[in-house]
């Protein structure tokens, strides 16, 4: 059976390892993707997205959707992936162009159309979804499964202390997400970090000699010697785990339910990922936590995804 996939992300260099490994795989149907700002402004996510549909051959439709969260505008991740994005190789624009539909439009038309048939897949900050869900409460009630790449659930986060950079980035998106939706999966920072991938291995999968692997190679890169110099011999991939569990969720080796929301305040803690553990305030368990994942079937994925 089909997996039909519509993927929000804002490319981005996990992202676009993500989007590689659902287009690899066999089974999975990417039917569009949604484009938000996040790693970098609207303007590169956008072009990064259309570039990568171009050069994997992927047939989806691709929507613009939001420059800016909903409140207040924080930094970018221009240092991690480029100041466009990917890599800053000075790629040539793709001839594709996208949809003049808005992202959060689409969200809710497309599942008009093939209501319980889009599992919805977030790679970036949550903006496009919040709109969607704002415009129409009863989104949820035609997605059957949601999957999101954000938080770090034990507070070790990778933006400021105790933040994750997807939810950090528009808090306010993230909490409407998290107390509208009844039931979501949750891949957090802190799982990317225990299921990071040996960049020899990395630098052995991308160097192959076929033009996909070796686009993914130059993009990618510059921001893997950066993850090196600062995070040591392994890479976290977020976007890639997130993509995993989506793929083959049979391969996930632990997983938690638990309720979780965003904190909205705070001079560290805003765009916090609260995690009630113990039960003590008795809220609505929300959030299918990914916590172990079959390491092999993770990097044969990520090896999948470039022909390795």
């Amino acid at each position: 059976m089909t997996q039909s996939l519509l993927i929000d992300t804002d490319p981005g260099i996990d992202d676009a390892l993500a989007i590689l490994m659902a287009a690899a795989h066999p089974g999975t149907q990417i039917s569009a993707l949604t484009v938000t700002a996040g790693n970098v402004g609207l303007s590169h996510t956008l072009a990064n997205a259309l570039k990568l549909c171009e050069v994997a051959g992927i047939k989806a439709p691709v929507f613009a959707g939001t420059a800016l969260p909903l409140v207040t505008r924080p930094d970018d991740a221009a240092h991690v992936h480029g100041k466009d994005g990917f890599g800053d190789i000075g790629y040539s624009p793709a001839s594709l162009v996208a949809e003049r539909e808005h992202a959060a439009l689409a969200m809710l038309r497309l599942t008009r159309e093939r209501p319980g048939e889009l599992t919805f897949v977030m790679l970036g900050p949550l903006t496009n979804l919040a709109l969607a869900l704002s415009l129409d409460p009863t989104l949820p009630e035609r997605v059957p499964r949601l999957v999101i790449m954000g938080g770090a659930v034990t507070a070790h986060g990778n933006m400021r202390i105790p933040v994750e950079f997807n939810i950090g980035f528009d808090p306010e998106a993230a909490r409407i997400v998290f107390e509208r939706w009844p039931q979501f999966e949750l891949v957090d920072w802190e799982a990317t970090v225990r299921h990071a991938l040996p960049h020899q291995a990395c630098d052995q999968w991308f160097s192959i000699q076929n033009p996909l692997a070796q686009f993914y190679q130059s993009i990618s890169r510059n921001s893997r010697a950066w993850s090196a110099s600062c995070r040591g011999p392994n890479w976290p991939c977020a976007d890639a785990l997130a993509m995993a569990q989506v793929l083959e969720p049979q391969s996930a080796l632990e997983r938690v339910t638990r309720a979780a929301t965003v904190e909205q305040a705070g001079i560290f803690t805003r765009g916090m990922t609260v995690v009630d553990w113990n039960g003590e305030h008795r809220l609505r368990t929300n959030a299918d936590i990914l916590m172990r994942y079959d390491q092999a079937r993770f990097e044969a994925l990520v090896r999948n995804a470039v022909g390795a």
